[in-house]
């Protein structure tokens, strides 16, 4: 489970869920755009728009999937609520992996219920390159126990650890300057798949 606003998907999104792909050896990674994120503000676009874009950025990237389930519930889109309906899915002895980018991991003790989450699944968050700073003291207590050093660890049972993991790319993109260019009218090109750039361009997403 690879979630976020994708507001827009971007090239560091997919590369980071191929490469998340290959270096833990996954049978899939559901992309699930999230309708309501209680932690942040209103996406800039309507999910419907934002899932299409991440729809136009798959394409045909084996192992990637587009997935609406978080589109058709009603409020805040609780993590623990989509990792339940992933793991009544794929049943009990299932694998099943949350992944966490760096400044979402450091807010995880805030999260609604964050103890739920190891006990659906493991959670693998990307390292960024200053990953050594400080953790918050709640986020230790919570990860007391629980982390692995290698992805063989991860997967010895189907839930309950976390992996901090380093991938090769690491492509610093940020959504939000995305978004500042599309309404300023500047290049996006090399930021965005091809058809994500000239879906938004035509349509006028993001525009002022």
């Amino acid at each position: 489970m690879f979630g976020g606003t994708f507001d827009p998907v971007h090239l560091g999104h997919l590369r980071s869920a191929v490469e998340l792909h290959e270096a833990l050896a996954l049978d899939r990674v559901h992309m699930i755009p999230a309708a309501a994120p209680p932690l942040r503000g209103k996406p800039q676009v309507s999910a419907d728009q934002r899932l299409e874009l991440l729809r136009l950025g798959i394409g045909d990237t084996p192992g990637l999937v587009a997935d609406p389930r978080e589109l058709s519930r009603s409020g805040p889109s609780y993590s623990a609520d989509t990792l339940a309906t992933l793991r009544e899915e794929y049943g009990r002895e299932a694998r099943i992996v949350m992944v966490l980018g760096f400044d979402a991991f450091l807010r995880l003790a805030e999260w609604r219920d964050p103890g739920r989450l190891f006990a659906l699944a493991h959670l693998v968050v990307i390292d960024r390159p200053d990953h050594l700073a400080e953790l918050p003291s709640p986020l230790v207590e919570l990860l007391t126990g629980r982390e692995v050093a290698t992805s063989q660890e991860l997967m010895r049972k189907p839930a309950g650890h976390l992996l901090r993991l380093s991938l090769p790319s690491r492509m610093a993109i940020s959504a939000t300057e995305v978004r500042c260019r599309l309404a300023g009218g500047a290049s996006v090109r090399y930021l965005l798949p091809e058809a994500v750039e000239a879906h938004a361009l035509a349509h006028g997403l993001y525009r002022d």
